[in-house]
């Protein structure tokens, strides 16, 4: 899953650009509690994710993600991977709350065979593609590699599955591979980016990789600085970890 032309925070600091669009639907769009007319101090806080039971993942729908989390972002010399900033929480939750259930989306038929650029295709919302993707791939992994389902096969079996699956070459029964992979990519962007808050990016381990300084208030002295680093902490949009640690 790696390229030598690329190392780790290349490939990462490419996929920002291109994935950019968080799923962040875990609240509406309001920017003021009750009714106008606006009062001072009256404005939403954004939820915050809290540690707790898996909200809709499964023990062994957990098991996989976390495996192949490992695969797509590991943990390295540079930093902390998926696994360890909490993309797995990331997705449950997402998973569990509007997005999952494709609550914004035009879900109804008719169903005639789309075109690749009409983006997702499928019938189900994102926690029906989950959960039918991944037992579809545990079966295939079971049928294959004697009797043992993702987790438990070689970190290069999982290379070869994952990257399979992701060019279309491995079919699987009653689900879509490739369209799971380009939601699973989008979504394991989006946890190891996104702003803490929402479960992901546990210690802006993201964002330090990339050396981004977050959700500051005021960027003005910096905005003539061209290719110039700016050498500060990253700043989530509940303060920085030295602010309030809980």
């Amino acid at each position: 899953m790696t390229s030598s032309k690329f190392n780790r925070r290349q490939l990462l600091s490419a996929g920002v650009l291109v994935g950019s669009s968080v799923a962040l639907d875990a609240a509406p769009a309001r920017s003021i509690s009750g009714a106008v007319p606006w009062h001072p101090g009256e404005a939403n806080k954004p939820p915050i994710a809290q540690p707790g039971p898996r909200q809709f993942l499964t023990a062994e729908e957990a098991s996989f993600i976390d495996a192949a989390l490992a695969r797509l972002i590991p943990s390295d010399e540079l930093g902390p991977g998926a696994v360890e900033a909490g993309v797995t929480d990331f997705i449950d939750l997402q998973l569990a709350g509007p997005y999952g259930k494709g609550a914004t989306w035009y879900m109804e038929g008719p169903w005639p065979k789309g075109q690749d650029t009409q983006g997702y295709q499928s019938r189900l919302p994102p926690a029906g593609m989950y959960r039918t993707a991944i037992q579809a791939i545990d079966a295939y992994a079971i049928k294959t590699y004697d009797g043992k389902n993702f987790a438990a096969i070689t970190p290069e079996q999982q290379d070869a599955l994952l990257l399979g699956l992701d060019k279309g070459d491995i079919t699987l029964d009653g689900a879509d591979g490739k369209a799971f992979m380009t939601m699973f990519w989008q979504n394991t962007l989006e946890g190891f980016f996104a702003d803490p808050i929402y479960g992901g990016n546990r210690g802006m381990a993201g964002w330090r990789l990339i050396g981004f300084p977050g959700a500051r208030y005021d960027y003005r002295p910096y905005i003539k600085k061209h290719n110039v680093k700016i050498d500060l902490p990253p700043v989530g949009l509940k303060g920085g970890p030295s602010w309030n640690p809980t």
